[in-house]
């Protein structure tokens, strides 16, 4: 019997987003912007809750640790496409490509579980207030965030362990800015549809339901706050409402992209974008325009620094 004999392609050629000159520079100076008020407003809140003692409860450790993987999923793939506009040949290594695989299923599957611990802590304080204490103690919440890197982990290393052994000795352009699973999976030298679509529909599927789980959630949340009509139900129902409309920013974009793979790369391209450089970028300032709380603190970190 004949046997095959692979050998693996050393790179692998991005697209990135557009080959027009005007729009790469645009593309440039929008990007870069963006990721720097990505970087600053993150740091931001990081910052603002550590030194600030009466921002230690629970939402706000959850919150800050929110901002720490926003910071880490803004900066995979983003510093490297911003220096792309300006190359001629823009490749990157065998191994970088994987690891960006890895980074990227890694920040989304860890940011997927703290949404839902997030989630989770806003149905204790309103829906079980006199157990809020008892239930969302300092070492629950550090469980939380351990078992949500721990869940983004092992959610990225079930996809590397088959993606590492396929054969890729053919084509290696990516139509994309950044490696991802659907697309370098089809540069297989074997037929891997059927794995393909098993792997990329699987994530999509866990993104789903996991949405599905958050929705009904807030629902509940929301049954509950309509009950109570005071200040206090007001203030959840504005935290609420900032939470969600992360949750949909968020796995709006997963969900098209994984429970619907290989259909238009172009449409991937956009939620890409969306969900690897917009939504890091909007999630501080979601949380900072609808949360008093946070607004007045930053101001007082600001002007204590600023005298």
């Amino acid at each position: 019997m004949e046997r095959l004999n692979y050998s693996r392609v050393p790179e692998f050629v991005l697209l990135g987003l557009t080959d027009s000159p005007e729009l790469q520079i645009f593309f440039f100076v929008a990007f870069s912007i963006f990721y720097l008020m990505t970087m600053l407003g993150n740091c931001l809140i990081l910052f603002t809750v550590l030194s600030t003692s009466h921002l230690h409860s629970p939402m706000f450790f959850l919150l800050s640790n929110l901002s720490l993987i926003d910071i880490c999923l803004s900066s995979f793939a983003t510093p490297k496409m911003i220096m792309d506009f300006f190359a001629h040949h823009k490749t990157i290594s065998f191994e970088g490509c994987i690891s960006q695989i890895f980074l990227l299923h890694l920040f989304t599957g860890t940011e997927i579980v703290l949404l839902i611990s997030m989630s989770f802590d806003r149905y204790i304080a309103i829906c079980k207030p006199l157990y809020y204490s008892t239930i969302m103690s300092q070492k629950v919440c550090v469980g939380l965030v351990v078992t949500s890197w721990m869940v983004g982990f092992l959610h990225t290393m079930s996809q590397l362990i088959f993606i590492l052994y396929l054969p890729f000795c053919g084509p290696n352009v990516v139509d994309s800015f950044f490696c991802d699973l659907p697309l370098v999976i089809q540069l297989a030298c074997i037929d891997t549809y059927v794995l393909g679509i098993f792997m990329v529909t699987t994530s999509g599927v866990i993104a789903l339901i996991s949405f599905l789980l958050l929705l009904i959630s807030y629902i509940v949340v929301l049954v509950t706050i309509r009950d109570h009509s005071s200040v206090g139900s007001s203030k959840a129902l504005s935290t609420c409402t900032s939470h969600f409309i992360v949750v949909l920013m968020f796995f709006g974009p997963c969900i098209f992209i994984y429970v619907w793979p290989f259909t238009n790369f172009l449409v991937d391209k956009i939620l890409s974008v969306f969900y690897t450089i917009f939504t890091p970028f909007l999630n501080p300032l979601i949380y900072t325009l609808r949360n008093q709380e946070v607004r007045t603190a930053m101001k007082g970190t600001t002007k204590l620094h600023m005298n």
